[in-house]
């Protein structure tokens, strides 16, 4: 993925059960729902979102179409919806900071942490930074009710293509996010762990470090910050828990996890002996060290193709 490159970042939230995947003759019809789900325009940053911190580090541009938020050595900046969802489909189009931007962390993530501090949920993709020439790392962790000794870190190379399902399962219990969550976008020096553990640091000689959003989407079932009841008519409710990925999209995801996925908490042995009840481990575990990275890495940084079974096939 290069960091220059603007690609759409997908997040759909269920904070009820997922359906079983579509089979072949009900593809099209799970298509024209999620289709439904995708035609708001837009929003302003006006209309649905809020200055976090960051002060002049946060700009708007194209009307406030399109938001940028920068790290110097001063701050880093963000931004949050302003409003909590129960569920939804939630969008942006992210350009990444090109050149060396390692220690670098642009995160775009769902939380409710201002709000239960102690048993909080989570949905985080954080985009990790590289040194120049290298690309840039996706992480994506689950958190819920507060479960954060248990982390659920995937990390891949990605670009367009679905990478990770979380379904919910009676293993998980209240580890599964539950409660009304709002939007973030916010980028940070993460000097101390984002880059292959903390070896490469923010260098500001190459500040300010900007990242763009645009095409922002927040299409979902608000909560009255009142009466703490769901502001969405029933109809949309069911569109948004009927939703599940085709075929096509499902098998994309294999393919994909199978070439580029770099660590999986499912088959970190050392941080967890017994893996999390929701893992489901195979012989493929083999293939990744006790760590949880993957065994073969090429030049790039990407892990070579080999065979995977279902271990982490809920994700």
């Amino acid at each position: 993925m290069a960091a220059s490159r603007c690609f759409l970042l997908l997040l759909l939230l269920l904070l009820s059960p997922l359906l079983a995947s579509a089979g072949e003759e009900e593809e099209e019809a799970v298509l024209a729902m999620a289709a439904r789900l995708r035609r708001p325009a837009a929003a302003s940053f006006r209309e649905g979102y809020t200055q976090l911190f960051g002060d002049s580090n946060l700009a708007l541009h194209g009307d406030g179409k399109r938001v940028r938020i920068s790290l110097d050595e001063r701050t880093g900046a963000g931004f949050a919806s302003q409003d909590a969802y129960l569920h939804g489909f939630f969008s942006a189009s992210i350009k990444l900071p090109p050149d060396y931007a390692a220690g670098v962390v642009v995160a775009f993530y769902m939380s409710n942490g201002d709000v239960y501090e102690k048993t909080h949920d989570e949905l985080d993709f954080e985009f990790l930074g590289n040194i120049k020439g290298r690309e840039w790392r996706v992480q994506t962790n689950v958190y819920g009710n507060g479960s954060t000794s248990v982390g659920r870190e995937e990390r891949f190379y990605i670009d367009e293509t679905p990478i990770r399902e979380v379904q919910r399962t009676k293993s998980m219990g209240v580890q599964f996010p539950s409660k009304p969550m709002s939007l973030y976008a916010t980028i940070w020096d993460g000097s101390s762990w984002a880059t292959s553990g903390g070896r490469y640091k923010v260098n500001y000689k190459y500040a300010p470090f900007v990242a763009e959003f645009s095409e922002l989407m927040l299409h979902g079932c608000a909560m009255d910050t009142l009466t703490r009841a769901p502001m969405c008519t029933p109809d949309i409710a069911n569109i948004h828990n009927a939703v599940a990925m085709s075929g096509r999209q499902r098998s994309a995801m294999e393919r994909f996890r199978t070439k580029y996925m770099t660590y999986g908490y499912c088959y970190d042995r050392l941080r967890y002996p017994t893996p999390p009840s929701e893992c489901n481990v195979g012989p493929e575990a083999e293939l990744f060290l006790p760590t949880g990275e993957a065994r073969s890495i090429d030049r790039h940084g990407r892990a070579r193709r080999h065979r995977r079974g279902p271990a982490d096939s809920a994700f």
